[in-house]
């Protein structure tokens, strides 16, 4: 997975150019002027991050221009930030409605985005184009694209055709009129479309679409061919290069493959320089591949899209400490290289180091004060210390700063709907860009914040609008929540087996649908349809580690342990299943085992509080209390808002005698879920072992009658003949042991009955 490239302060920039400059440049209009015609130059060279850089230095002298806007979206579209793209299009439009560049770009990538319900955004851009400029041949064949896909399909054609009569040399609109034709399954008329556009134009570009229409209808024979004739016209063409080479690997022909893979990288453009080094790696030989990457970043230190691709091949690969040690090599030479910073500090927060995240991520809004992903990242810092509050604030930011961050707008309203402000999600889901509203993801996303708000209407609209579009599970999922809500089991059901012939190993979907026949009472019936789930699907771990913890809850250790072995097999760094081997041999008393699985764990990740926490349950019912109360206080220091940690912590602390300290993790865990039975009767436990007995009783009275373990019962007792209300302590008592008899807290309240009543 690409990260993202280097995004420079703008205004940094400008100071530094203007500084250059000599105030040569005097005038905003000139000083754009320059930093556009700059842009362009890099632009020209392939230079797509400096041509960024001077196009925002543009835009910071001209802010209402549109286009600066224009050029960066070309820039970005060129370097691959396609979301980048669509974004300073759309600025260059609402700047110039008039723009017809700017409009027709926009209207492409908002037309490749599949998305059907953007389709009339398009026409209604296209239209406004054609308003302004009847003749464009590019804006008559994006309105035939888009009727196509409106289901127009004769005005579609009749206008692929006016464009071919006024320019038949148009390949653009030659392709699309096979296309179309192809798609009413007229192959002898596409074929001959194409054919007349190679013959037309002899170009490689026309030569390569009739090849690559021949891979579509499977006629490999003649695709390469037709590749091999364009290679002998250009012998370096690039794009029959790589269409060479994808048919030889689609034919098992590795060998020739890579040969033509090297062809390619030989070619001078620096872009084709690492494809022979990514075919290795997707083949396998990592070693190789990474020799070679390593070699092209040698070769040109100061090319950051060969280190960025160094770095990913690192992480892919789990070398993580190399691709921290390209990174910090980077930044001694420039510390103030922000791309290098943001990458340094991903790796840092996957590796748990998150004060190192931190200071790379405050040094990159040093220099970049705007920079939207620092904030994301600075997010994922706060998500991964379970400070909560942070976490939210920082996606805000993230979002304020770039209205397009789609995934940090998502993780902000699911963040907030698990902070119990779902109106607020609604909000931000509700001020996305126009066009993003209606993708597929924030179309899934809003549903849930309407969800959340009670707003079923709406909810089922926002789900009938996504499933027009597409039948994701996670739509499948949202519409069989309306359906049981309804008392539709059976639609329920049939939604829900959709999702999972869809992604079958989506748990949620499982789960689901087993929920169906536990509220029917048909318990035996659900875990059958688990099972026969997880026998039909070995290769899914989370299938398998599901059908383990229903095992477990049915009291079958044996067979749970086949399943977590079995959900191990499917992927062996798979996590849950370890964590429930670990937990399964201290049921059994094996607790060597139990460590020896969750000190692997944390041997390669010190940052694994799940196993962290596993292992402080397992040193405690190993009766090695100061073990997991050291795992405890470790977890709670690197997650201060972790409060399931700071409430076991507090509990042992207090049995340890160390009332006082316990008392500020009981309150912390307190303050953050106010109203928590466990935590209440926790913190009343802690004020009891301080001698605080009458404050105690406050608390454990409001957790007691509720608290399901029945400690807290007898923990009440305690008080009260602490407090010196024995009536009171003689009947809790009394109720409590008829209940639990057998609970460790029983004889304790006895002995301190026995003493309080001598």
């Amino acid at each position: 997975m690409m990260i993202h490239q280097l995004r420079v302060q703008a205004t940094v920039l400008l100071l530094l150019l203007t500084i250059a400059l000599g105030g040569c440049v005097r005038s905003p209009q000139q000083k754009m002027e320059w930093l556009l015609a700059k842009g362009k130059e890099s632009y020209a060279e392939h230079d797509y991050q400096r041509a960024i850089l001077r196009f925002r230095g543009a835009i910071q002298v001209q802010p209402r221009s549109a286009e600066p806007y224009y050029q960066l979206g070309l820039a970005y579209l060129a370097s691959g930030e396609v979301r980048g793209a669509v974004m300073a299009f759309w600025q260059a439009a609402e700047r110039d409605p008039k723009h017809v560049e700017a409009q027709l770009k926009l209207a492409e990538l908002l037309l490749k985005s599949g998305e059907q319900d953007l389709l009339e955004e398009v026409q209604k851009r296209v239209q406004d184009v054609r308003a302004v400029a009847p003749a464009n041949l590019d804006a008559l064949d994006l309105q035939a694209l888009t009727e196509w896909r409106l289901g127009k399909k004769e005005e579609a054609e009749q206008h692929l055709q006016q464009v071919l009569t006024k320019s038949p040399a148009d390949l653009k609109a030659s392709i699309n009129l096979a296309m179309a034709k192809l798609s009413r399954k007229d192959v002898l008329g596409a074929e001959e479309i194409l054919k007349k556009a190679a013959q037309t134009s002899p170009t490689p570009n026309a030569l390569i679409a009739l090849g690559e229409f021949y891979v579509m209808i499977d006629r490999l024979g003649d695709a390469e061919q037709q590749l091999i004739r364009t290679l002998k016209v250009d012998s370096k063409n690039p794009l029959a290069l790589i269409d060479l080479a994808a048919l030889q690997v689609r034919a098992g022909r590795k060998d020739q493959a890579e040969r033509t893979y090297t062809q390619l990288s030989a070619l001078p453009d620096k872009q084709y320089k690492p494809i022979h080094a990514l075919f290795l790696f997707a083949s396998g030989q990592t070693d190789t591949a990474i020799a070679e990457l390593e070699k092209l970043q040698q070769q040109d230190p100061q090319d950051r899209d060969a280190r960025t691709r160094l770095v990913t091949a690192y992480l892919q690969a789990n070398r993580a400490k190399d691709a921290e040690k390209v990174l910090s090599n980077a930044l001694q030479k420039n510390e103030r290289d922000v791309e290098a910073l943001l990458q340094r500090s991903r790796v840092y927060i996957d590796a748990g180091k998150y004060t190192e995240a931190q200071n790379d991520l405050n040094k990159v809004l040093h220099f970049e004060p705007y920079s939207a992903k620092a904030h994301y990242y600075l997010a994922k810092v706060h998500q991964a210390k379970g400070t909560s509050l942070s976490y939210r604030q920082e996606l805000g930011e993230a979002v304020r700063l770039d209205r397009a961050f789609l995934t940090a707008r998502i993780e902000l309203a699911q963040a907030l709907i698990a902070s119990k402000g779902a109106k607020s999600a609604l909000e931000v889901m509700d001020e996305a860009p126009p066009w993003q509203q209606k993708l597929l993801p924030a179309i899934v996303q809003r549903n849930w914040s309407l969800l959340a708000s009670g707003d079923r209407s709406l909810f089922r609209q926002g789900v009938n609008q996504g499933l027009r579009l597409a039948r994701t599970p996670d739509l499948l999922i949202q519409d069989a929540m309306l359906k049981t809500g309804e008392q539709n089991v059976s639609g329920a059901r049939a939604s829900l087996e959709e999702a999972l012939r869809i992604s079958p190993g989506n748990v949620q979907a499982l789960n689901l649908l087993v929920r169906t026949y536990i509220a029917q009472k048909q318990t035996p019936l659900a875990l059958q349809k688990v099972r026969e789930f997880a026998v039909a699907h070995p290769e899914y771990a989370a299938i398998q580690e599901y059908w383990g913890e229903s095992l477990l809850v049915m009291g079958d250790r044996a067979q749970a342990r086949v399943a977590f072995t079995a959900a191990k097999r499917a992927r062996p760094d798979f996590t849950p299943a370890e964590l429930a081997l670990a937990r399964l041999d201290a049921m059994e008393g094996n607790f060597d085992g139990a460590r020896k699985r969750l000190s692997a764990l944390l041997a390669s990740n010190r940052a694994n509080n799940g196993a962290r926490e596993v292992l402080a349950e397992v040193e405690q019912a190993a009766g090695n209390q100061s073990a997991a109360i050291e795992q405890y206080r470790t977890i709670a220091d690197s997650e201060p808002n972790n409060i399931r940690a700071l409430n076991n912590l507090a509990y042992l602390l207090a049995d340890a005698n160390k009332a006082d300290e316990a008392l500020n993790y009981a309150q912390r865990a307190k303050e953050l879920l106010p109203g928590n039975l466990d935590v209440e009767d926790t913190l009343g436990w802690v004020l009891y072992r301080k001698g605080l007995y009458a404050v105690a009783v406050q608390h454990l009275e409001n957790s007691a009658p509720q608290e399901p373990t029945g400690r807290g019962q007898f923990h009440l007792a305690m008080a009260y003949f602490k407090a010196g209300d024995l009536k009171r302590g003689k009947q809790t008592l009394r109720a409590a042991l008829v209940k639990y008899p057998n609970l460790p807290e029983a004889k304790l309240a006895e002995q301190v009955q026995a003493e309080m009543t001598q």
